[in-house]
């Protein structure tokens, strides 16, 4: 029972490991690209802005999802 535990322990961190990544990796490319658009064109900032922090909630989202499979792993099992 102890070895099951300890697997379902792995797996949440390696599921919370893996599942942030891809957010970060998202949103740091998102936050870049937006920043050298407003620096390019300044007049069109208020809408790269509120595109990119939607993008950014979006990305997120993913996140959000490995963060609910690793607490269910570790809560339910």
């Amino acid at each position: 029972m102890e070895l099951a535990k300890g697997l379902i322990a792995i797996g949440a961190g390696i599921c919370m490991g893996i599942g942030a990544i891809g957010p970060a990796i998202g949103e740091g490319n998102a936050v870049g690209k937006a920043l050298e658009g407003m620096a390019r064109q300044p007049e069109v900032a208020s809408t790269l802005r509120t595109n990119m922090i939607l993008g950014c909630a979006i990305t997120e989202s993913t996140g959000i999802y490995s963060l609910v499979i690793a607490l269910l792993l570790l809560f339910v099992f």
